[in-house]
């Protein structure tokens, strides 16, 4: 990238109706250049002001590192070097450094701010575990593998959370992106023998991804068991490894739950579920295969939720 001339200006996402109904907060950064893309921000993030002044029309972000400067001629210098630093940090992260690491983290934090009303980590980073999305470039293509969204992680949650935070940037919203990085969170969740779910609550954005999720991950479970015809709402939340409130907010969604005979036990019709799924066009696929998995990278798998 050697000027703006080369950027691409991309359709933008469907923005929080807290930013177009008079709620807006004052953004610090109005508009950042990542990789090839140019776009807006939604919200003001942490970024030093002797660094980027008060209010900055442009940032400049490394699309390997997240490094960042609303100067165009030292950034360029930077990407001329920035390729060995994305090899030894995404690629072979854990020869990398602590500190580069921690910055890496640091830099991508005050970056997803600016599209996350209620992120507040920014800096005291090393208790999470970050997990990347990146997109690799066609055979035919000279582009190289691009960073488009992550999640993180607590190390230790007291809550079971399997997420603490998730973004997809704004340029690859729209595209079943996110619905990978949750269904990982979940596989995680399942090696890890937790039961678990994202932490809570959840931005505007976030409840919406996450419901599609749920409901689509429920259907799912109930309809690939072929040996019962009911299912009670706890055998559903062992099935997905989902929390049982999350598992009511999707049924509810649904609307197909029905009160049992007798007790206060709630069941779920699978012909009802079938029909349901058909009608609203659910995608039943998984969004993850189990065998896209590194053993070395996570827990082997174990039957049964808190075995």
């Amino acid at each position: 990238m050697g000027s703006e001339s080369h950027l691409t200006s991309p359709t933008s996402p469907t923005i929080p109706s807290a930013i177009t109904t008079g709620h807006k907060a004052a953004r610090n950064i109005l508009n950042v250049v990542l990789g090839d893309n140019l776009f807006k921000t939604w919200y003001p993030s942490l970024y030093p002001e002797e660094l980027v002044g008060r209010e900055t029309e442009t940032l400049h972000i490394c699309p390997w590192c997240f490094k960042y400067s609303k100067e165009l001629t030292p950034f360029v210098a930077h990407l001329s070097t920035a390729k060995s630093t994305r090899q030894s940090l995404l690629f072979q992260a854990p020869t990398a450094g602590i500190n580069l690491l921690q910055l890496f983290t640091q830099n991508l934090s005050l970056f997803a701010k600016l599209f996350l009303d209620n992120k507040s980590v920014f800096f005291d980073v090393s208790s999470f575990n970050y997990y990347l999305l990146v997109q690799e470039p066609s055979p035919s293509s000279s582009g190289h593998p691009q960073i488009v969204g992550f999640f993180s992680k607590e190390k230790m949650s007291w809550d079971n959370n399997n997420l603490a935070c998730i973004l997809v940037f704004p340029p690859w919203q729209r595209q079943g992106l996110g619905k990978i990085l949750m269904g990982i969170s979940y596989e995680l969740s399942k090696r890890e023998r937790n039961v678990g779910g994202p932490e809570k609550p959840l931005s505007e954005l976030g409840r919406k991804g996450y419901l599609k999720f749920w409901v689509a991950r429920v259907a799912s479970a109930i309809l690939g068991m072929r040996n019962k015809s009911t299912l009670t709402v706890q055998e559903i939340a062992e099935l997905c490894w989902m929390v049982r409130d999350d598992v009511m907010i999707a049924l509810k969604e649904m609307a197909l739950l029905e009160p049992r005979k007798r007790g206060a036990a709630m069941l779920i019709s699978k012909s009802r579920v079938k029909q349901w799924a058909s009608v609203s066009g659910i995608d039943l696929v998984p969004p993850v295969e189990e065998s896209c998995f590194l053993d070395d990278w996570v827990p082997e798998v174990l039957d049964g939720p808190n075995a």
